[in-house]
């Protein structure tokens, strides 16, 4: 850095004086006599104030270009917090009682303990202070919700009733659960009689209790206000339990009731035999008032006390995740057990069993999963974002180039400048900065402060050192007035040299990682998952490849310049060799905006495909749902299809094509080398194989040829019985295949007897996706008749056939059971994470494309007034207008062409580098969807390759069109002035 010689004055430290000298007077002495009397000059033109006032519109370009930044950079840490935390309080609201409520459960004292302290530890007021003492020593993060928990005593071995007058539907007696559970009063209307009491002091001996039940076990069981139900004693007579009240739970859903579904209304529970059908008998709950419950000691139902303890998500972040999981683990096997296995407690019996820290883990899985993808778009917006606003200094650098250079021609230093240059952008970029952060936390509430200040501050601090940074790396030594700095003779330095290698060499590396490990692991195997787990390497992988790509186009950029260039010097029209020549001389800054273009380009594409491949893979489930657009069946296990369907069906609104099945559950297949034979058995269809075929090419699952399945003759049927020895050949699952083996096996089902041996293995068929199956010709079986009608069409009436379905159903008095795949599709809905990942991308496309926009005007407006100037020079020499338009529309073409066709190859070839390593299954599907997938591989989207890309040279020929049009409304005379060097 140079610095001004002492006897001269550095004018980048000087401030303006007021002609008339500091006081205000003509000037006559006013200045020498400050000078001579050593009082400091009074500031009447300060410098900051002077060029806000000369440029206010690039001032306020800046601004808002800062707050768009800021609250970008700002709103994303925030919204990854909100989504995040959402989601963990979605899992745990949405999940049902028996997964999400923390139980904490201890079996009644034994014969070897005194029998009043046996009925003392069951008593209502015992079991309220040890529900008060569990609350009160759950660890951090874990709340309890008051409203929603529950405490009692209940026998954990269901009692019968023996009572005559209650229903027994198969001859078997209803079975009861006895629940002295506190609360009832609070969680539920009464409808007829009263709440039950215990009226004096209950013992283990006592013959009768009062209780309560809920309307529907009431009327299912036939119970009235002073019904009496008896249940078998243990060393005593049965005990009456005398109902008192009928209620109704105010709120089903709370876990209050829904813990235990027998508390709100009675079940028809199967009993496990061999008869078919096999018998059922009813399960229904007795509601007992919490100091009644020492005489369930006298009953056969062991009771057990318990307390539910209902989870409060309200206060739960996403940030809490791994000390819930450590909490809610050692309350299950850990020190916080051990605690409440104390005496004053629950005692040493105490159990604790919940499903939260399975919610909690699918939480997490979620998270990791989708936190690499999401900082892919993160980091490809910021880097365009980055670019966008150093080519913003860059802009202004280049337009007062005149006025730097001759301040350092006059002495001033680097260090003054460049902080005169920094005051000046920090007054617009800071407050600017504070705006965006602030409209940040006004539109993204509930999350973190600081990432997004420390977020909010990188992008101020990026656009305040944007300006002086250029200036005085470009000001370092006196530059010749006049020099070009063409991009066509730019050659790049050593240092630029070594700089894109080492880029070329991150790129690879992340490239390579991200095909191996893909996007699902966390860069710390011990973090939680979060987007500060990421490895951020891998996640930059396209953001690198777009730079490098960038870097190779402007490389090669002069290449076709030069050889179009020649040919064209020797035409005879005049523009297309001035066009060609004006963008070769085009600066040599100008890879900034192509890598600003590649990279958004880059990004859009990225992030287009992977909402495009989200709801693919959502599409691919339904059809695995379903196996076509509509599927009907009878209710029950393989039932005959009636006649006179299958062609009603067909003449429905939108129907395409009927494929009519027969399918066939649970047929077990032959004994393998070692004897083992499968239990359950697998699926076997009789198809027609043309139709079915069409079918299989159609829904993508299980593509075969008709000729496959080619029938043996016969009709399966031979001297009027089943044909044993006919071989049909077969279409089987891999695991099926493997099972039969290459030669022919004996199958026993409903369809027939007969031999079968694979010809071909598929993964997938349409009557049976995702399941064991195997696949015969309908012709060769004994028996035929569909059991399954798969209809498909482009424009399916789903509700015209649902009635028409319906109705004939009635008609018949067949219930059917139909799927829709549009109602399958319909039912993968978002959960807050994944919603908010593709509300993330959605974003990031949208600002992707507002900054390549951005981008491509700020390149346009720099060389704006050289080509306006140009323009009013060449029309002075018969240029007409519409060549004016002809050559500024080829000046910009070069670029803005090499820009859109290198973007969208660049985003083709960044998706096939990468799709290996990315799997958008977690972010299509949740853990607990009924569909499996194997994988939804991310693939290029051509909408998001090819709009783009027309876009960025759609708007490079609007601003040509602009450009010519405003330089003929002002004229030559307006452009072209004496001294001026444009």
């Amino acid at each position: 850095m140079s610095a001004p010689s002492p006897g001269r004055r550095d004018p980048s430290t000087e401030t303006a004086v007021a002609p008339g000298g500091s006081d205000g007077s003509d000037g006559s002495g006013g200045a020498g006599s400050s000078r001579a009397s050593g009082r400091p000059v009074r500031v009447v033109a300060p410098w900051i104030r002077t060029r806000l006032r000369t440029a206010p519109g690039a001032a306020a370009a800046m601004a808002v270009l800062v707050v768009l930044t800021a609250y970008l950079a700002a709103a994303f840490p925030r919204s990854v917090d909100t989504y995040e935390t959402n989601g963990l309080r979605h899992g745990i609201r949405t999940a049902t009682a028996g997964e999400s409520v923390l139980e904490v459960s201890a079996a009644a004292p034994g014969l070897g303990v005194p029998q009043a302290e046996r009925e003392e530890v069951l008593r209502g007021g015992r079991v309220a202070q040890a529900q008060r003492k569990i609350t009160r020593s759950l660890p951090a993060p874990v709340r309890a919700d008051e409203g929603g928990s529950a405490y009692g005593v209940r026998t954990s071995e269901p009692v019968e009733g023996t009572d005559a007058w209650l229903p027994a539907p198969d001859k078997l007696p209803p079975m009861f659960t006895l629940a002295a559970q506190a609360g009832l009063d609070r969680h539920s209307t009464l409808r007829e009689g009263r709440l039950p009491r215990a009226d004096g002091t209950v013992t283990e001996r006592t013959g009768e209790v009062e209780a309560a039940v809920t309307a529907e076990t009431a009327k299912s069981l036939r119970i009235k206000v002073g019904s009496v139900v008896h249940v078998p004693g243990v060393d005593r007579d049965e005990l009456g339990v005398r109902i008192t009240g009928i209620v109704t739970p105010r709120d089903p859903e709370n876990s209050y009731w829904a813990f235990e579904t027998t508390l709100g209304a009675p079940v028809l529970v199967t009993k496990p035999t061999s008869d078919v059908p096999p018998p059922r008998y009813w399960r229904a709950s007795l509601l007992l008032a919490p100091d009644a419950a020492p005489a369930l000691l006298g009953t056969t139902g062991e009771p057990q006390t318990y307390w539910r303890i209902a989870p409060d998500a309200t206060a739960l972040t996403a940030r809490d995740a791994p000390r819930l999981a450590s909490a809610v683990a050692s309350l299950e096997n850990g020190p916080e057990l051990t605690e409440l296995r104390a005496p004053t407690v629950v005692g040493p019996a105490a159990v604790v069993a919940t499903g939260l820290d399975q919610i909690v883990a699918d939480h997490r899985s979620m998270r990791s999963a989708i936190a690499p993808v999401v900082t892919v778009a993160a980091l490809g917006i910021g880097a365009v974002a980055a670019v966008v606003l150093v080519m913003a200094g860059s802009l202004v650098a280049v337009r007062r180039q005149a006025e730097l250079a001759l301040l350092r021609s006059r002495g001033g230093s680097l260090r003054g400048i460049g902080g005169r240059l920094l005051a000046e952008t920090a007054v617009i970029a800071v407050p600017a900065a504070a705006v965006g952060l602030l409209l940040a936390v006004l539109t993204v509430p509930e999350a973190r402060l600081l990432p997004a200040v420390a977020a909010a501050g990188a992008a101020a601090l990026l656009a305040c050192a944007a300006l002086p940074v250029r200036a005085v790396v470009r000001h370092r030594r006196p530059r010749p007035h006049g020099g070009r700095e063409d991009l066509v003779r730019a050659r790049p330095s050593r240092r630029r040299t070594m700089a894109e290698l080492t880029l070329l060499a991150l790129g690879i590396g992340a490239v390579f990682a991200l095909r191996r490990r893909g996007t699902g692991g966390a860069a710390d195997p011990g973090g939680d998952g979060g987007i500060g787990d990421v490895d951020y390497l891998v996640s930059s992988a396209p953001v690198l490849v777009g730079l490098i790509a960038a870097l190779v186009l402007v490389r090669l950029y002069p290449l076709p310049l030069r050889l179009v260039g020649r040919p064209a010097g020797r035409l005879r029209g005049a523009v297309g060799f001035l066009s060609l020549a004006r963008a070769g001389r085009a600066a040599s800054s100008g890879a900034l905006p192509l890598l600003a273009l590649l990279v958004a380009l880059t990004t859009a594409a990225f992030g287009g495909s992977v909402l495009a491949g989200i709801d693919g893979a959502r599409e691919r489930a339904a059809v695995l749902a379903t196996g076509a657009d509509a599927r009907i069946s009878v209710l029950g296990s393989s039932a005959v299809l009636p006649d006179g369907l299958a062609e009603l069906v067909r003449d429905s609104a939108g129907v395409g094509e009927v494929t009519a099945v027969r399918v066939e559950y649970g047929v077990p297949l032959p004994s393998d080398a070692k004897g083992f034979r499968t239990a359950l058995g697998v699926t076997m269809i009789g198809v027609e194989p043309r139709a079915y075929a069409r079918l299989a090419r159609q829904t993508g699952l299980g593509e075969f040829p008709a000729g496959a399945l080619k029938s043996v003759g016969g009709g399966g049927v031979r001297d009027g019985g089943s044909d044993k020895g006919r071989v049909l050949p077969a279409i089987a699952s891999p695991a099926v295949a493997e099972r039969l083996g290459d030669g022919p096996r004996d199958i026993q089902s409903p369809a027939g007897d007969f031999k079968v041996r694979v010809a071909q293995i598929r993964s997938n068929t349409p009557a049976a996706p995702g399941a064991d199956y195997l696949l015969v010709n309908s012709a060769d079986l004994t028996q035929r008749a569909p059991t399954t009608l798969l209809v498909t069409g482009a424009k399916l009436d789903g509700g015209a056939l649902r009635r028409t379905v319906t109705g004939f159903g009635e008609k018949t008095r067949t219930p059917f059971v139909m799927t829709l795949r549009a109602e399958e599709r319909k039912t993968f809905v978002n959960t807050p994470m994944q919603e908010g990942a593709e509300r993330i991308y959605a974003a990031a496309i949208a600002a992707g494309a507002g900054y390549a926009l951005l981008a491509l005007l700020l390149s346009l407006s720099q060389t704006a007034p050289e080509r306006l100037t140009l323009l009013a020079r060449l029309r002075t020499m018969g240029l007409t207008t519409r060549q004016g338009r002809q050559l500024l529309g080829l000046e910009v073409l070069p670029q803005a062409l090499l820009a859109a066709v290198g973007g969208a190859f660049v985003g083709w070839a960044t998706i096939v580098l990468l799709a290996p390593g990315v799997d958008l299954v977690r972010l299509a599907l949740t853990a607990t969807s009924d569909v499996t997938l194997d994988g939804a591989p991310l693939q290029a989207d051509p909408w998001s390759l090819v709009l783009p890309a027309v876009g960025v040279l759609a708007l490079a020929a609007a601003v040509s069109v602009v450009q010519a049009w405003w330089a003929g409304r002002r004229g030559s005379i307006n452009e072209l002035r004496a001294g001026d060097s444009r």
